[in-house]
Order: structure tokens, then C-alpha cells, then sequence
């Protein structure tokens, strides 16, 4: 997913849950997406596709750069 994908549906779904379950940015922020998902009544998706290590290592190294 790229940065400009993931940034709009974080956003919609900050929205939705700041809207549904009352949640701050940081309670959003701090939920995994499981958690998300239970608490909105949805099934958890389980066979979502994994990252590559080029992937995790490109998103701690742009993590770190904040």
C-alpha cells in the first residue's frame, strides 16, 4: 500500500472510530487492527497478506527518521 493509500484510509477510519466508538486519535493509534475490528463488530481478517523484510525495514527506518 502505498504512503498516499494508507495516510486516506487512516484518516476515514480515525474518522469512523473517533464517530462510532468515541475513540481520540490516540486510543485509534494505539489499537491494532484486530482490536479496531472487534470493537466495530467486524470479522477479523486472517488471511492477510504478509511484508516482505525490505518492507518492514523501509517502515522502521522511515519510523526512526520522525
Amino acid at each position: 500500500m502505498s504512503g498516499e493509500r494508507f495516510a486516506s484510509a487512516a484518516l476515514a477510519l480515525c474518522g469512523l472510530a473517533a464517530r462510532t466508538l468515541g475513540w481520540r486519535p490516540g486510543e485509534f493509534w494505539e489499537a491494532t487492527p484486530a482490536e479496531l475490528a472487534a470493537a466495530l463488530g467486524l470479522p477479523a481478517v486472517t488471511d492477510a497478506p504478509g511484508i516482505d523484510r525490505e518492507t518492514l525495514q523501509k517502515l522502521m527506518e522511515n519510523d526512526h527518521e520522525r
